[in-house]
């Protein structure tokens, strides 16, 4: 299986909504625009069919005075998942979630995984100034950026987006943590997908980006971040059924739950009803395989409550969703003067992207 490779943008293309682009293009496609500067940015869009301020963001972004002026920088643009774009969809039934399949991933070997490996080797010899994937989160939640290598510049390129940024170190095979191996390298959460705003931040961060003649080398002034780091993920149990209105369910969690998100929770917060004595039905796992679930969560009165103070962020209230990746994932605040500790200084970025190899 091998990417579609491209050196110009098809006619009529910037014209296609998400949900027509597989009219057009059959596979995964890279397309490669030059710019005044060569060095590319490298722009990933769609990796969940149904998260679409990033191909948005760049329709507009090149329809409008870059459709008559060169680009200030190249860039490659990466289209991911027509098909599932197609149906509205994260991912289908036959596919993988495209943002698990890319080196270091633990979820296996296929065809697909090979075709992100080639990817990743492809664009890696290019040296490009940094790498951005755009998504969107199934409920309410700010806008914030999120890396996988702390490091003065990863950290400057998410700042740039957002105040909010998140460490991560699972789940393994994301796009932004392969590419981060080689360049700045930042995931984008623009909020819900129907939302303008989404797309018109988006966009302008592009535009910002592209127009940079480096990324700045010395990490943001501590004023101008907050750090998270995401310590568990949860899931609703596998043999435990769930929704969000009284329909006889084992649990029935609260129809609020995603304006939670990034809210520091005390201990006490009702997250929903049990309706049987089957235990937790909350799973929280960290990074490191542990089970941690009754550190975090409790049943009181027939209620499911966090137990310690928490925030969580990415909870949602799409059921699908939820099975197919995760309720939430639980976060800790990390202090300005722990970004540079020795054991987070291993996983930095080279000093600058144009350096990287």
């Amino acid at each position: 299986m091998q990417p579609v490779m491209l050196d110009h943008l098809p006619d009529g293309l910037l014209d296609c909504p998400a949900t027509h682009l597989h009219d057009m293009l059959q596979a995964p496609t890279l397309i490669h625009l030059s710019g005044r500067r060569p060095q590319p940015l490298f722009v990933s869009v769609l990796q969940h069919g149904n998260e679409i301020s990033g191909w948005d963001a760049v329709r507009r972004l090149l329809k409008g005075r870059y459709l008559r002026d060169p680009l200030p920088r190249s860039m490659i643009l990466f289209i991911a998942n027509v098909r599932a774009a197609s149906r509205r969809q994260r991912k289908l039934t036959d596919q993988p979630d495209f943002n698990r399949c890319w080196p270091g991933a633990d979820t296996g070997d296929s065809p697909w995984h090979e075709m992100f490996a080639e990817i990743t080797r492809h664009v890696r010899e290019l040296r490009p100034l940094a790498s951005i994937d755009i998504h969107n989160n199934s409920g309410e939640n700010p806008h914030y950026a999120a890396i996988n290598h702390i490091g003065p510049q990863s950290l400057r390129l998410a700042s740039m987006f957002s105040r909010t940024v998140i460490y991560f170190s699972r789940p393994r095979g994301v796009q932004s943590m392969a590419f981060g191996e080689f360049c700045p390298a930042v995931t984008l959460e623009c909020g819900p997908p129907h939302r303008l705003d989404g797309t018109d931040h988006a966009m302008t961060y592009l535009d910002t980006i592209l127009n940079l003649d480096q990324i700045p080398d010395g990490p943001p002034s501590p004023e101008n971040i907050e750090l998270y780091e995401m310590v568990a993920t949860v899931n609703v149990a596998d043999d435990r059924s769930f929704s969000f209105t009284p329909d006889g369910s084992s649990l029935v969690l609260r129809s609020d739950l995603d304006r939670l998100n990034f809210e520091e929770l005390p201990p006490g917060t009702r997250l929903g009803h049990i309706n049987d004595d089957a235990g937790l039905p909350l799973v929280a796992i960290t990074h490191e395989g542990r089970d941690v679930s009754r550190e975090w969560f409790s049943i009181r009165d027939g209620d499911i409550v966090t137990s310690r103070p928490l925030m969580p962020a990415m909870l949602t209230t799409e059921e699908r969703i939820i099975r197919q990746d995760c309720l939430c994932h639980l976060m800790e605040r990390i202090s300005s003067d722990a970004l540079l500790e020795p054991d987070r200084r291993r996983s930095e970025l080279p000093e600058t992207g144009h350096e990287a190899i």
